[in-house]
């Protein structure tokens, strides 16, 4: 079996594992990122990220948590397979000889190569995701709404506004409706630049920090003898790193997706990073922070160790 096979092999066990276990993170975030920013004297949608939870289980059930996990699970082996794959072949080109280790340089220019090229497939499939998830919080919204009102009023006007909320059927729903009304293919493709932000030095960070952490636990540059502990830790650090390093990109990459094709708020990624600043502050390009670092931890914990354990058996 190749590498390139084992690297893709490898890469989608890691995926699915990431995905299992770091989705309900990422719907908590893309509510956060997708809230609107409240009127003087008015209260937030969400409070913080368990206020989040708490609203998107009332309104939907458990399974709100998962809302939109059909893309990103029907893409995820092509995803993770286009990383880690692409990854392995640069790990091929840098190598000063076959076989030899690469340093921690090396591995933040593969990583940030692999960033480039998963970013064309990121990007529509996170439109996809991105749309679903803030769709849930709006018909939240709704339904939240029409509670205060009149208790006779109360069920017709939540009808109306989760109605009216709902827009999407599912994942190939919002794929048909944009091809569809928003410029074809392109459409798929709102969000790309930030996309590449995000995905490029996200990516070089990410397999950088994880090299270092283990070479730094292996007291050298042979790394194979690393117990499931280790490597699960390595993973987790390095997930860590990887939002510490561009969540802001991911913010406007999701204000970009989810904004209204015929009546947009932001004309690109920098006036939506001026608007968001200027409305909200610094913090509001960190909205959402903490769930996706609680996502990125023990969901790249789980990718990695699953993709080592996937190569390790392979040979």
């Amino acid at each position: 079996m190749g590498d390139v096979a084992k690297d893709l092999a490898s890469g989608t066990v890691g995926g699915v594992a990431q995905l299992v276990v770091g989705h309900p993170f990422d719907t908590i975030k893309v509510k956060l990122q997708s809230q609107p920013t409240p009127l003087p004297g008015e209260l937030p949608k969400y409070s913080g990220a368990i206020d989040a939870v708490k609203k998107t289980v009332a309104a939907e059930g458990a399974g709100g948590l998962y809302k939109g996990m059909g893309a990103p699970l029907a893409t995820v082996a092509a995803f993770n397979a286009l990383l880690f794959s692409v990854r392995g072949q640069m790990e091929t080109l840098l190598r000063s000889s076959p076989g030899a280790p690469l340093t921690v340089n090396q591995q933040f220019v593969a990583g940030a190569g692999a960033g480039f090229a998963v970013s064309f497939l990121a990007t529509p499939t996170e439109l996809i995701k991105c749309r679903l998830q803030a769709q849930g919080a709006s018909a939240t919204a709704g339904v939240t709404t029409a509670a205060v009102t009149e208790a006779g009023a109360a069920t017709t006007a939540a009808g109306a506004a989760t109605a009216k909320a709902v827009k999407y059927g599912g994942p190939m729903d919002v794929a048909k409706q944009v091809l569809r009304s928003e410029g074809g293919v392109r459409g798929l493709y709102k969000g790309l630049f930030p996309t590449f932000a995000r995905e490029v030095p996200g990516n070089a960070t990410m397999f950088g920090v994880y090299e270092y952490l283990k070479q730094y636990m292996a007291g050298g540059t042979d790394t194979s003898g690393l117990g499931r502990g280790s490597l699960m830790l390595a993973g987790g650090l390095a997930g860590g790193a990887f939002w510490g390093a561009v969540y802001p990109t991911d913010v406007i990459k999701s204000v970009i997706q989810i904004d209204d094709y015929k009546n947009p708020k932001y004309s690109g990624s920098i006036d939506a990073f001026k608007k968001i600043l200027k409305a909200e502050g610094v913090g509001g390009l960190y909205k959402g922070f903490g769930p996706a670092m609680g996502r990125s931890v023990p969901a790249n914990a789980a990718c990695f160790l699953a993709y080592e354990i996937t190569r390790s058996s392979l040979g």
